[in-house]
């Protein structure tokens, strides 16, 4: 029974870190819940079909539209939701009997549903009221003597969703916050599981790779569970002075946990191309490399301290008690101090001083999310850490990055002219292929743009939508030859591929289509107007519908894939030359930069452009030399914000009073790789057309005079973490240059 328990609580624990936050579960739910509570209420009344439909189709985007995060903020939302709903109904429905008018009504609001968008959330969730219940008048054919009951259903549906979002499945942000903190310390023991796999089995396992890849996911996953947090720490925190605390000790916790697994890929595979923890550059398995025998006698010990920091995170991570747990504790601090390093290699001693680094680290975590950390002893190693906490948190510091400036269209104009333009073309081919059905094509045409700004992203998310819709096309004819005349089946089918639809739809594109295809066969089958020919007819307007689109981006104000991913590459650069700056401000003695915001700023912008690059990368692609070369720059620029974010964390560990950053050698250093940083920066923005070139200096000095002055241990390995990270930090910059075939030239 023991067994029993452990395993659905790990189930459990899993399940929580799979949706940070549960967030995709709620909506998910929310939205099914608020179309049952609507279609109940109007079967209550007798509503017949076309008026069920309408209510169902609104309560959808009523719940799911709506995504401020402050309830009050949503509530004004949905309130003027309600008066945008019905006077769009009621302008579509008195269009409905006028094929052209409505169809030249539907182009403009289009239009200017898009082009709002500028002005924030609100708006954006307003023209997305507005497109969709302009196209369920066209779906249901409405008419105007239909108003009263439409504009029932339209009530019943917004109240539903006010009252399944504000009662039923109430979610205020503070406790979303908590949620995304415990889901961050299940990833982190995630990570921990797979660091602990790779440790054990070594580089001779026969799964050994596999068991990286485990690795690399898992810290991708924390990664994205980091960046959640932050996304919610304006609304989910009291005041400004918790948010920079929670900020800053998710940071550390995430920077420790990533150089943890780097560092112990670098022992386990000597000589291999490590320095990040992405695979894009790793090359696991060089020629003649062998691990290092003070090295192998050691593992076994490092396997017992990561089990102990697993076990200090989980599987109730937030509760240990005993002088047992305090002793764990204070002997992993201790590996903060050389005294109690191993006698192993430089290497292997670096891994066991982040463990400390990984201990010191997690009470703070703890903090930040106002709970109660664990009681330790007063070893001067524990007094050390909480003493270090106090400090970090006595301050709060502002972002100053300035927003770049873009002269050019804005991007809600030309995405606006870009949607119109698809949609007037959807709406004539949609007449023309299938005029009981054109809607699909415009409705198509309408998603492929959302969230896409590049033609070769509007490309990939079209095929990604078209693979859907023909496999849940498949799927829909299965399960209604399946289920034949049983209505009530049909019905659940239909509400389990709702729930699909917008629990997936976060995590893959493909397979929200699908549900979408299975709900629309589903739906059909209920109403016993199935047949093979209506959903072939969908697959044809989806094709219809992504083809209009990628001819609207091409001719339209098109945004090319490279100017795109150029545009982004040069905002990732801005960003890391303004966090390393900053970071050797702070290390010269200067104060008041926020770093762990700049360092999430340059993770943002760095996701940003793993997304645009999706297009020249995807193993469709028949680029292949753009997809070598778009790997390797995202590989050089993720192994460089890899750095760069370290570089950061570890400056707040060094004492103000030594002031390593104003070291004449590492001010020289630090101006060469900064004016690089700018060249490359202007040699990206006129695609390499200038003829300056990056200058490859004498190297960043391997000590500096803290060595020299009798300071701590612990001191004297933070400044060569410095020193190591910037290393690393300049020697990707120059690999990034040669990339992208600009000159690097030696220092005259």
């Amino acid at each position: 029974m023991q067994r029993v328990r452990t395993r659905l609580a790990d189930a459990h624990d899993r399940f929580l870190a799979s949706d940070p936050g549960l967030i995709r579960m709620l909506s998910a739910l929310g939205t099914v819940c608020t179309v049952l509570l609507t279609l109940g209420s109007l079967a209550a009344l007798d509503a017949p079909v076309p008026i069920l439909v309408t209510g169902a189709l609104t309560a959808m985007v009523s719940a799911a539209a709506v995504t401020e995060p402050r309830p009050r903020d949503q509530a004004l939302t949905l309130a003027t939701g309600v008066l945008v709903a019905l006077a769009v109904l009621a302008a579509g429905s008195a269009l409905a009997p006028y094929r052209v008018a409505a169809d030249v009504v539907f182009v403009l609001l289009i239009f200017a549903a898009i082009y709002i968008r500028r002005l924030g959330p609100r708006a954006t969730t307003l023209g997305i009221f507005a497109f969709q219940l302009f196209f369920v008048t066209q779906f249901v054919e409405t008419c105007v003597e239909q108003l009263p009951q439409l504009s029932l259903a339209v009530l019943v549906a917004f109240t539903s969703s006010a009252l399944v979002r504000f009662a039923i499945l109430r979610s205020p942000p503070g406790r979303t916050l908590k949620r995304l903190q415990r889901a961050f310390r299940l990833r982190l023991a995630l990570m921990l599981d797979a660091l602990i796999d790779v440790a054990e089995g070594g580089s001779q396992a026969p799964r050994a790779e596999r068991a990286v890849d485990d690795l690399y996911r898992s810290t991708a996953r924390l990664h994205t569970a980091a960046m959640m947090i932050q996304n919610r720490l304006g609304t989910g925190t009291p005041d400004e002075r918790t948010t920079t605390a929670t900020q800053r000790r998710v940071a550390e916790t995430e920077t420790a946990a990533e150089r943890l697994a780097v560092l112990v890929l670098r022992v386990l595979w000597p000589g291999a191309d490590i320095d990040t923890p992405t695979p894009h550059r790793t090359q696991l398995r060089p020629a003649g490399s062998a691990i290092d025998t003070r090295d192998a006698a050691t593992l076994p010990v490092l396997i017992s301290e990561l089990r102990a920091l697993r076990a200090a995170i989980g599987p109730e991570p937030l509760q240990p008690t005993g002088a047992g747990h305090a002793a764990v504790r204070n002997r992993l601090l201790g590996y903060r101090r050389d005294e109690q390093l191993p006698d192993a290699s430089p290497a292997m001693q670096d891994i066991f001083r982040t463990v400390g680094d990984f201990a010191h680290a997690l009470p703070g975590l703890r903090s930040a999310a106002d709970e109660e950390a664990p009681p330790v002893h007063a070893t001067p190693e524990a007094a050390r850490s909480r003493a270090q906490f106090t400090a970090e948190d006595s301050g709060v510091a502002k972002d100053a990055t300035p927003k770049q400036q873009d002269t050019r269209v804005r991007p809600t104009t030309r995405t606006a002219l870009q949607v119109s333009t698809g949609s007037a073309l959807a709406i004539v081919g949609g007449e023309l292929l299938a005029p009981e059905r054109w809607y699909w094509a415009v409705f198509t045409c309408w998603v492929v743009f959302i969230s896409t700004t590049s033609t070769g992203e509007i490309l990939v998310r079209g095929y990604r939508r078209l693979l859907g819709t023909v496999v849940g096309v498949v799927a829909g004819l299965a399960l209604a030859s399946l289920i034949g005349n049983t209505s009530w089946l049909a019905f659940a089918l239909a509400v389990l591929s709702v729930f699909g639809m917008y629990y997936t739809i976060a995590v893959s594109y493909t397979l929200m289509s699908f549900f979408v295809t299975t709900m629309i066969g589903m739906l059909y089958a209920l109403l016993h107007t199935l047949t093979p020919g209506v959903l072939v007819v969908r697959i044809e307007e989806t094709v219809l519908g992504i083809a209009c689109g990628l001819i609207a981006a091409l001719l339209v104000l098109p945004v090319r894939t490279r100017e795109r991913t150029d545009q982004l590459l040069r905002d990732a650069l801005e960003r890391l030359r303004a966090v390393l700056s900053r970071s050797l401000a702070q290390l010269g003695g200067e104060s008041g930069a926020d770093l762990p915001a700049s360092a999430r700023a340059l993770d943002s912008a760095l996701d940003n452009l793993r997304l645009s690059v999706q297009p020249l990368i995807t193993p469709f692609s028949p680029l292949r030399s753009r997809r070598r070369t778009a790997l390797s720059v995202l590989g050089l620029l993720e192994t460089a914000a890899f750095h760069t974010r370290s570089l950061a964390a570890t400056a707040e560990l060094v004492p103000a009073a030594l002031r390593i950053g104003a070291d004449p050698r590492l001010v020289n250093e630090a101006c060469r790789i900064d004016r690089n940083l700018a060249t490359l920066i202007s040699q990206v923005a006129v695609q390499g057309e200038g003829d300056t070139t990056l200058v490859r200096g004498l190297g960043i000095p391997a000590q500096l005079a803290v060595s020299e002055g009798g300071a701590r241990p612990e001191d004297v390995n933070a400044t060569r973490r410095v020193l190591r990270h910037l290393q690393r930090v300049d020697e990707s910059i120059q690999c990034l240059a040669r990339t992208l075939h600009l000159p690097v030239h030696a220092d005259s």
